[in-house]
């Protein structure tokens, strides 16, 4: 089989995975990177197609006669036109719950960056600690997460893993889920989503972007949430109305904001939330753990040889 990866690189850019094995599967080519009018002529005679975030549009798919299987590099599926797919009779598998542990990891990362403020007290401590007349100093409020409420926007994998370290912390859960009558857990307290925002320290999304939830977080949904509060979204930056999120931080309406996710990636400079206050940007790595990034790697590898082997993918759509 003929085998395109069109975007390798942000799988493997430290060369710290062997993606030799991807060469056992079939005839492969691999590219770092693929411009978007170059999609259809580099998988043009394809049979398999992987892709972590070249989208596959309806029209692209209609130019792809051999194409049976579209492998996803990741979990998030909306760049493949899944109507299409099934229209024309193609596999599409993605690869799930590789990577809780390590977006549930940069989640405390990011609320330890407001609470403790390691950063900011080590930058040029030679200046700073060497001429103090005290034994320590700090230069803003140092904030302990025991019996703090950490409100988590869907509970799914990796907000349970997400519930699990707060639980650690000592903190109080609160939790919205889609199915409430199912998949609930001990020592988080299920709630509607006006109870979380108005009552949670610290609110953190989990939960894949939809129709119904686009920029859900807006005007209205954050007036609900405490001034003192903490936004964390390592999930889709879709989620969040970024004007309004900028101007709430701006004007002191939510403490911060933690985000691994913005709406357009890399972000254009003209991006209303790089230059706002309070707010930490790391450039989308929450999935990105070595140990996860070796998961979703052998979760590529295993759903291409079950679909070769006429059996259905693990992560079939």
């Amino acid at each position: 089989m003929k085998i395109v990866f069109l975007d390798a690189y942000t799988l493997n850019p430290l060369n710290d995975l062997d993606l030799s094995i991807l060469h056992t599967l079939g005839d492969i080519t691999i590219y770092d990177r693929t411009p978007l009018d170059q999609i259809i002529e580099r998988t043009k005679d394809a049979d398999i197609v992987l892709t972590n975030k070249c989208p596959l549009n309806a029209l692209t798919i209609s130019k792809l006669p051999n194409l049976k299987y579209i492998g996803v590099v990741a979990t998030g599926y909306n760049i493949i036109d899944i109507d299409a797919t099934k229209s024309h009779g193609i596999t599409v598998a993605n690869v799930r719950g590789y990577s809780s542990a390590s977006v549930a990891q940069l989640v405390f990362s990011l609320i330890l960056g407001f609470t403790n403020r390691v950063a900011e007290h080590a930058h040029n401590i030679e200046n700073t600690w060497t001429s103090s007349p005290d034994f320590c100093f700090y230069h803003s409020p140092l904030v302990e997460l025991e019996g703090k409420n950490l409100g988590i926007v869907g509970l799914g994998d990796i907000g349970k893993k997400v519930a699990n370290i707060g639980l650690g912390f000592g903190m109080k859960i609160l939790a919205t889920k889609r199915n409430t009558g199912t998949g609930g857990m001990e020592g988080v307290e299920i709630c509607n989503q006006e109870k979380l925002f108005q009552e949670s320290d610290f609110i953190t999304l989990h939960c894949p972007l939809t129709a119904d939830n686009q920029e859900f977080i807006n005007q209205q949904s954050l007036a609900l949430i405490k001034h003192s509060a903490i936004l964390i979204n390592t999930s889709r930056g879709g989620l969040i109305n970024e004007n309004d999120l900028a101007t709430a931080l701006n004007e002191g309406k939510i403490a911060g904001a933690g985000l691994d996710v913005l709406s357009a990636e890399p972000p254009t400079k003209d991006n209303p939330l790089l230059t706002a206050k309070n707010v930490i940007i790391t450039p989308h790595i929450a999935w990105a753990g070595v140990n996860a990034r070796k998961e979703l790697l052998k979760g590529v590898v295993e759903n291409i040889i079950a679909f070769q082997q006429g059996y259905p993918p693990k992560g079939m759509i």
